[in-house]
């Protein structure tokens, strides 16, 4: 698609030209990646931050937040429940956590390998070289870092850099795939000045950064940020359920073969059916919290989140219904990108 195809896609609002887009992507979806939704286990297994995001609840201001490290033994429980619902994947996620030592994650990796030989992705943030090469090197697969928005000055309002240290992190996905991670990010939608043709641009950069999994979500600032309550400027994109979708199925039709997950933050904007539209209008993964249900009101990136107090128990039955209810069957094993990458 180009650009100003995006773009019209973006600001559609008549229902019939939407649903021609839910269709097109769906179509394409079923063509691409087939009707398996793969469930891939999360585990909230810190929320330290170092970093002062202008959005996020685990930011290192937050002084009143209840801060919590999961013990390796925590983990591999998590792991293990992973391996006997049959999901695939475990999904290691973090704050920027500092006090997370990288022989610590490696330990951890090679543990859950050995025992589960479960496909393992992180998704700790920005750290150097030498750890993501440890960690590939215990048995990491995947690396999930979301670029958030390819406006560097948007960027740079949202993300303050740490100290002296220049966030770049489309320099760091190029890192990683190098070596040798499937790489999966992402951004948000609604930023607080974030206009049409800055999110047309990061559709745009899927593609050319080819990625293996692209997550879109809705800004959904805390309150205890700086960005809670920050105005809305001219040609702003919305923080809408319905732009994300738009989001959702624009992503499907420009990387085809790549992985998209239904998000939580869809299903906490539409607890009723937010992450089966999701399925429908171009996403093929559900991400299923495996987090203690002690630790997962402490993760609180933003408020509101939907099935805190759900037990893993709970979350597995309740997605497989509502898998099965829109006509799809739970993906078997990792469920890796489905093609070739481009030359």
């Amino acid at each position: 698609m180009k650009k100003d195809q995006i773009l019209r896609c973006l600001r559609e609002e008549d229902e019939k030209q939407l649903e021609s887009l839910w269709q097109s992507a769906d179509k394409v979806r079923r063509e691409t990646v087939g009707d398996a939704v793969h469930l891939r286990g999360l585990i909230e297994f810190s929320n330290y931050c170092v970093r002062q995001c202008g959005y996020c609840g685990l930011r290192a201001e937050r002084t009143d937040l209840p801060r919590y490290r999961m013990t390796q033994d925590e983990i591999l429980d998590c792991a293990r429940r992973a391996r006997e619902f049959g999901y695939g994947t475990v999904v290691l996620q973090s704050g920027e956590d500092w006090g997370i030592k990288a022989d610590w994650l490696a330990e951890t990796i090679r543990a859950i390998k050995q025992e589960t030989s479960l496909a393992v992705t992180l998704s700790v943030g920005e750290r150097n070289e030498d750890e993501y090469r440890l960690w590939k090197q215990a048995g990491a697969d995947r690396y999930l870092l979301r670029f958030e928005t390819s406006n560097p000055e948007l960027y740079a309002r949202i993300h303050p850099n740490r100290g002296k240290t220049i966030s770049d992190r489309l320099a760091i996905l190029k890192l990683l795939r190098t070596l040798g991670y499937e790489i999966g990010s992402g951004v948000m939608i609604g930023i607080p000045g974030q206009t049409f043709d800055d999110l047309a641009n990061d559709i745009a950069l899927f593609a050319e950064l080819d990625l293996d999994m692209i997550g879109v979500g809705p800004f959904i600032p805390h309150p205890e940020t700086p960005l809670a309550n920050e105005p809305l400027t001219q040609d702003q994109v919305p923080n809408t359920e319905a732009m994300t979708y738009k989001v959702v199925a624009l992503t499907r039709l420009v990387c085809p073969q790549a992985n998209i997950p239904s998000t939580t933050a869809l299903a906490t904007l539409n607890l009723a059916q937010g992450r089966e539209l999701g399925l429908s209008r171009g996403a093929n993964v559900i991400m299923p919290n495996l987090t203690p249900v002690q630790y997962r009101a402490s993760y609180e990136i933003y408020p509101s989140k939907a099935c805190i107090k759900e037990t893993a128990e709970q979350c597995r039955h309740c997605l497989k219904k509502r898998i099965e209810s829109i006509g799809r069957t739970v993906g078997i094993g990792p469920g890796p990108r489905q093609s070739a990458r481009k030359p």
